[in-house]
């Protein structure tokens, strides 16, 4: 592909980013003047803002199911950054996000302006930000979180951690178990993937220096946590995703019992 297009690809995806930025710079300035915006608000153009972003990268998505009538906590696995405005533009919702990505120049600002909350892995915050996913759901937000906790290259799915999905059985929610697989040329993807020590720009310009790739979003069966045990919602969403995304899913795991409450 000829280096012009390439180029006129970024500078597209950068038109897009310069919106979102002075869409979240005209929320600063209500901040400032006291005028509250509220999370229905915020995740309305926040959706605005992914859609357009998705609809500048290099994908055809289809999406296959249904979305879902009610909030709920969205679960997926992950592959790249692109996920986040791929899942953004389906529908108005928050992001659960690793803390590092508050201080990354423009994304992280426009992440916090648009409702995400952050998470320090290892840094013993999990049971506030299990309150605060507590209270974000109970006020009918939709929340996603990528239970792997890191990126994969799309050809295998990592354990889905549960210690967070307390929040979906503390408010009371369902789960909605998403399955987002990048292929090319009837492939896998090689080229989608963010992992290791990637930049954002070296990634930017293979996606953009090669043809549209697809994407299939699967938005699978929600899974009813009420009375549930984390661990048993995290295996059961795991095995869903993996039936979608290679067919088999993971052998059982022994999962611990709520303990009897006595009369």
């Amino acid at each position: 592909m000829n280096r012009l297009r390439v180029y006129a690809r970024i500078a597209r995806v950068l038109f897009v980013v310069g919106l979102g930025l002075s869409m979240a710079g005209l929320f600063g300035i209500f901040e400032r003047l006291g005028i509250a915006h509220s999370m229905v608000r915020r995740q309305r153009w926040s959706r605005f803002f992914m859609a357009r972003l998705g609809n500048a990268l290099p994908f055809r998505v289809t999406v296959h199911g249904e979305l879902p009538k009610v909030p709920m906590l969205w679960v997926s696995n992950h592959v790249s950054w692109t996920d986040i405005p791929l899942l953004g533009m389906l529908t108005p919702m928050s992001f659960l996000s690793k803390a590092e990505v508050r201080t990354w120049p423009v994304a992280g600002w426009l992440a916090a302006k648009a409702g995400s909350l952050f998470i320090r892995r290892g840094s013993g915050d999990s049971q506030l930000i299990r309150k605060q996913m507590t209270r974000h759901l109970q006020q009918q937000h939709p929340l996603l979180m990528f239970p792997e906790g890191t990126t994969t290259d799309g050809r295998s799915l990592r354990t889905f951690h549960g210690r967070l999905l307390s929040a979906a059985i503390d408010s009371e929610v369902a789960m909605q178990p998403v399955a987002i697989r990048y292929a090319r040329d009837g492939e896998i993807d090689s080229l989608a993937p963010f992992i290791g020590d990637d930049d954002l720009l070296s990634h930017l310009m293979r996606l953009f220096g090669n043809d549209r790739g697809d994407v299939q979003i699967h938005l699978l069966k929600p899974i009813d946590c009420q009375g549930r045990e984390r661990a048993a919602l995290a295996f059961e969403a795991q095995q869903a995703v993996q039936r979608v995304l290679f067919g088999d899913a993971p052998e059982a795991r022994p999962v611990p019992l709520r303990p009897a409450i006595a009369a």
